[in-house]
């Protein structure tokens, strides 16, 4: 075998150099088909310090106006932050493995007792400053609190918060500030290391006419939380979360508004009279001012003939005729393609479709239940970014002024030494968790994960929302106060057949809840 004939054969150009193929992404192809993709690679905040004001100021108004932007943002007050809010849950210990289960629940019942009065207008709860924050999240990507203490706080704990319109951060005051000399971009002043060390807002929003002129203020980051995600390297302003679906969301509803004129034009029945000389039935001219029926048509009078009555058929004149003028709406084709409309805008702001359209219609337990878990991972991200950025740095500002204010109280009376607060910090949060897709199918799958070793009681609790401790102790005052009034409580009875330490499945219902 001649091995030259192994050697593939290599086709050479006019000047003998081998032709290579053209290897690009055709993303990045420039041809007649793509002449209207115009995309630079420009800073996200040029971008933003022209967009960002216009975008807010849209994305209100779609909230405001538009049922599927209201619904997304209930949706994430919802979804992160829950009926019941964030709830604090203390994990104090005297010794390891040994709570502190008093100092728990002192503080516990002080942070509840600070939750009705952190408002420092008296307005809101903790929980409902929260919802305000993540509902105004998908038309304005951001949210500004600030941290009041002392007596101006206005309550017995000396912390209180001060929830502020985002609109009154200075986007156009671009520049160097002459006090530090750190540059300032969309009202954020950042160091060298582009970290914020302070915002420059308005004294009043800058739309509030109270009668002052607009002063502006260089407040330091520890005094305010400047919440917002990051999507982008170097990024300081939030980006609303609707701003993907923005355009295509109000087309859409201008589209259903012509749609709904166009059905309501077709049901009215209306149509033309046609004479054959230009002029309409005598004694049906109008005055021309309208007050009989009549308009102008090329200066000259012309009379609505009112011909549609129930029951009722109207002869015209002799040479007179009647066109129709028929709508096509409603038409086959106008839910269907609402519907994709409105798949689009789940993707893009990453929910189930069923749930931003409130639309069950052939919906599978498969499907339904794929999208649904899909969905949860996102609002747990969600709570998980919200507790980083805002929930923890409130719980450890409010730690250290209760313990100096002395608004933690042992059940004795006795009051927790601010000495000792690194060892009351010890926490966790426990964010709104979901019912079950299919609850006995999971709920069986759960008790085997935990029969298998797979997943302990404690994580199988946090999942649902529960602090392990408190339902064990429920559970306990629940057989307790049952046996002392003699009432039956068949779920705990032991399993026929099992013996201590071993665990039994329980037997087919009968009588338990």
């Amino acid at each position: 075998m001649n091995w030259r004939n192994l050697i593939p054969k290599i086709s050479f150009g006019q000047r003998g150099a081998p032709a290579q193929a053209k290897r690009a992404f055709t993303a990045a192809r420039i041809s007649r088909t793509e002449a209207d993709w115009l995309a630079t690679n420009t800073a996200i905040n040029s971008e933003l310090r022209s967009d960002l004001n216009k975008l807010r100021g849209r994305g209100r108004d779609l909230v405001k106006n538009n049922d599927y932007a209201k619904k997304y943002a209930g949706m994430c007050a919802d979804n992160i932050v829950g009926a019941s809010g964030v709830r604090l849950q203390m994990r104090v210990e005297d010794a390891p493995g040994k709570p502190d289960r008093l100092a728990n629940r002192a503080i516990e019942e002080a942070w509840k007792r600070w939750g009705a009065v952190a408002d420092v207008t008296g307005m809101q709860s903790l929980r409902d400053m929260c919802s305000s924050m993540m509902g105004a999240m998908p038309s304005d990507g951001e949210f500004l609190v600030r941290e009041v203490i002392g007596e101006s706080a206005g309550n017995a704990f000396n912390y209180a918060l001060q929830l502020i319109d985002v609109d009154r951060i200075d986007t156009q005051y671009n520049a160097v500030e002459p006090r530090t000399g750190n540059l300032v971009i969309m009202g954020v002043e950042v160091n060298a290391y582009r970290r914020p060390v302070a915002l420059h807002i308005w004294t009043s929003h800058p739309q509030d006419y109270t009668g002052q002129g607009r002063q502006r203020e260089r407040v330091p980051v520890e005094e305010l939380i400047h919440g917002f995600k990051v999507d982008h390297a170097e990024q300081v302003r939030g980006i609303p979360w609707m701003a993907p679906g923005m355009l295509s969301l109000h087309h859409l509803g201008g589209f259903q508004f012509s749609a709904i004129l166009a059905a309501e034009h077709g049901a009215n029945h209306y149509g033309f009279i046609f004479s054959p000389d230009g002029e309409p039935p005598a004694g049906m001219v109008g005055d021309g001012d309208g007050a009989s029926g009549g308009g102008q048509y090329d200066g000259k009078d012309v009379a609505q003939v009112m011909v549609s009555q129930p029951g009722v058929y109207d002869t015209l004149p002799a040479g007179y005729r009647v066109e129709a003028s028929e709508s096509k709406y409603p038409e086959a084709s106008f839910a269907p393609f609402v519907k994709t409309a409105l798949q689009r805008l789940a993707s893009g702001w990453r929910v189930s479709y069923p749930s931003l359209a409130s639309d069950l219609e052939g919906v599978s337990f498969s499907s339904i239940r794929a999208g649904t878990l899909e969905e949860r991972d996102r609002w747990m991200a969600d709570q998980e970014w919200f507790i980083r950025i805002f929930m923890e740095r409130v719980f450890q500002r409010w730690l250290l002024m209760a313990l100096l204010s002395g608004q933690i109280r042992m059940p004795g009376g006795s009051l927790l030494p601010a000495s000792k607060i690194d060892k009351f910090r010890v926490h966790e949060w426990m964010p709104r968790r979901w019912d079950w897709v299919d609850p006995k199918s999971d709920t069986e799958a759960n008790i085997l994960e935990v029969r298998a070793g797979l997943r302990s009681p404690q994580d199988l609790c946090a999942s649902m929302g529960y602090d392990f401790d408190e339902v064990l102790e429920s559970i306990a005052r629940a057989r307790k106060l049952a046996e002392s009034l003699g009432v039956p409580l068949p779920a705990y009875d032991a399993t026929p057949g099992a013996t201590r330490g071993t665990y039994a499945a329980p037997a087919a219902a009968s009588g338990a809840s």
